[in-house]
């Protein structure tokens, strides 16, 4: 992050770190639509009441006031005023209502854009930041085979990054039918107040998780332990997942003819093919993980974590699921699936942790050098005949002498400088000079071509 950035959380990138982030963005949205999912953008804002819907992350919203308001914003119940998006997911689920005579269902969507948190700014945590999305959407139902398929997107797509520097991903996996048989089987009812402490697993560990089981669940201490059990719980595949599981549910006495375990069979049948077809397309790309609980409310099935090898501290940076209610038109229900990548936590990773950096700063491979002001409309004549080719060309700000001009090319990154003819020498041509290797050769605007190791502004470790 730029060192001038004055406001916590609001990242500013130089502009060496912008096409490190823009190459990221450019490598996600080439494998998203390799993929069928077809882009789209939605507004800046939603009413309260839609942004309340996700839960316990709805403290975190920014609201909005005209200036001529502030003061008066408690006139307004929060439902009826408006709010920045935190997430990608509420949004797409008011535009598929509100879109949905015009949308072929399935509808597969990606969406790379800009959200708002008020959460504590940390390493790798920002309250203004790019999320990259894609979701599967359905029209009453939603094939499970979109559950599978999502997550292998995804990991495809972070593998391309590797190349950047980025450490292999893995999807860890579970399923809330699974996780809320399992709590009522053990005798608990809150099982969203369950769901929302497992998640904190990673952040406080599985004592004071333990702790906040019982002081605000409802859990005695035995049935906090076995919540803990069951989020120890890891398999590679469905076999191993089940015989673990119901190891687990004898241990505590969940009869196999129980309600509790019928509705958690059903949630492991499903992560069960999961993995299973997972395996058989990328090899261990998904893994059934039974703490991942997502402490959201509209997930109602699949949940997914994403975490890179190495980076532990980064956390998940990738996560989502399935979502069967958020949204509904009278008795028709818009089932879906999908995940989100924290982008620019990704991005700060990358430039931070694995040395990402941009080969240059400019995207022009050609700086056109100006003998005097009256030669610049030669000059910029030369840049358009380049530029019409699709060779990035710049031309030079002033006439200064030619070393400056060299050396704000370099400075730039722009490996060749170009020479008009009109100051080139009695009888000269254009010249065109690679100022990486020193190499001064004739040039045509019509037909040169610069060497393909230097055109391209690359990302590189």
């Amino acid at each position: 992050m730029a060192k001038g950035a004055s406001i916590s959380g609001f990242p500013e990138w130089l502009p060496s770190e912008r096409v490190v982030e823009q190459r990221v963005i450019d490598t996600l949205r080439r494998v998203f639509e390799l993929n069928g999912f077809i882009g789209i953008e939605t507004r800046a804002v939603e009413q309260g009441s839609s942004l309340l819907k996700k839960g316990e992350t709805s403290k975190e919203i920014y609201l909005l006031s005209r200036l001529q308001e502030v003061g008066q914003e408690n006139d307004t119940p929060i439902e009826d005023r408006l709010g920045l998006h935190f997430d990608l997911t509420v949004p797409l689920s008011r535009y598929v209502v509100e879109h949905s005579g015009d949308l072929a269902f399935p509808f597969k969507r990606w969406q790379i854009q800009k959200v708002w948190r008020g959460e504590r700014p940390q390493e790798g945590r920002f309250r203004e930041f790019v999320q990259a999305d894609i979701d599967v959407v359905g029209n009453g139902d939603l094939p499970e085979h979109y559950e599978v398929e999502l997550p292998l997107v995804m990991v495809s797509a972070l593998e391309q990054l590797r190349a950047y520097g980025l450490p292999k991903a893995t999807v860890h996996a579970n399923n809330r039918k699974l996780s809320e048989g399992f709590y009522r089987g053990l005798g608990l009812s809150d099982v969203e107040g369950v769901l929302r402490e497992i998640d904190k697993l990673d952040k406080i560990g599985a004592d004071e998780v333990a702790k906040l089981l019982v002081e605000t669940c409802g859990a005695d201490e035995a049935q906090a332990r076995a919540c803990l059990e069951l989020a120890e719980l890891t398999a590679a595949d469905g076999k191993e997942l089940s015989s673990k599981f119901d190891a687990l549910c004898e241990a505590h006495g969940i009869a196999a003819d129980s309600e509790a375990y019928q509705l958690a069979r059903q949630g492991l049948d499903t992560l069960a093919m999961i993995v299973d077809e997972a395996a058989r397309i990328r090899p261990g790309a998904v893994i059934a993980d039974l703490k991942i609980a997502r402490g959201l409310d509209y997930y109602t099935g699949s949940v997914y974590e994403t975490f890179l090898d190495g980076a532990a501290s980064l956390g998940s940076i990738c996560s989502g699921g399935r979502y069967d209610n958020l949204a509904s038109q009278g008795s028709r229900k818009y089932p879906g699936v999908g995940l989100s990548i924290g982008l620019s936590r990704l991005v700060s990773y990358m430039l931070h942790s694995a040395g990402a950096h941009a080969s240059r700063v400019s995207p022009a491979s050609v700086l056109v050098a100006v003998w005097d002001e009256e030669d610049r409309p030669a000059s910029n004549l030369i840049a358009n005949a380049l530029r019409a080719r699709g060779i990035a060309a710049d031309v030079a700000p002033t006439a200064a002498k030619l070393g400056k001009q060299i050396k704000y090319a370099d400075k730039l990154g722009i490996p060749y400088v170009w020479f008009p003819a009109d100051k080139a020498g009695e009888g000269a041509g254009d010249e065109v000079k690679n100022i990486v290797t020193g190499e001064q050769t004739a040039a045509d605007a019509q037909s040169w071509e610069p060497d393909t190791v230097y055109a391209q502004q690359t990302v590189e470790i």
